[in-house]
């Protein structure tokens, strides 16, 4: 299965696009397929700074962050697989 992606906000003009080896700072958000959240950017007024496909982060966030505009809001749709796999990550993100 592949990452699903849903453009929620694009800037009018996009300059450059976010490529592997890019340093991001973004703020998100994450729900399970319930809504249920798990985890957040925005609750501990804290955004998030990573290497776009690197490996620091789940698959599903180096592939489905390819390509965005600053200022761009995305929403991501990660199957298991591309996420914590078959393990999860206990408590919050069952196996």
């Amino acid at each position: 299965r592949k990452v699903q992606i849903g453009v929620r906000r694009r800037p009018e003009r996009c300059g450059d696009r976010s490529r592997r080896g890019d340093v991001l700072t973004l703020h998100y958000s994450g729900t399970l397929e319930d809504g249920t959240p798990f985890d957040s950017s925005l609750s501990r007024d804290q955004p998030f700074v990573f290497s776009l496909g690197t490996g620091q982060v789940i698959k599903g966030w180096d592939q489905g962050l390819l390509g965005m505009c600053e200022g761009e809001k995305r929403k991501l749709v990660i199957p298991p697989e591309l996420g914590y796999g078959d393990r999860g990550a206990p408590p919050k993100i069952p196996g």
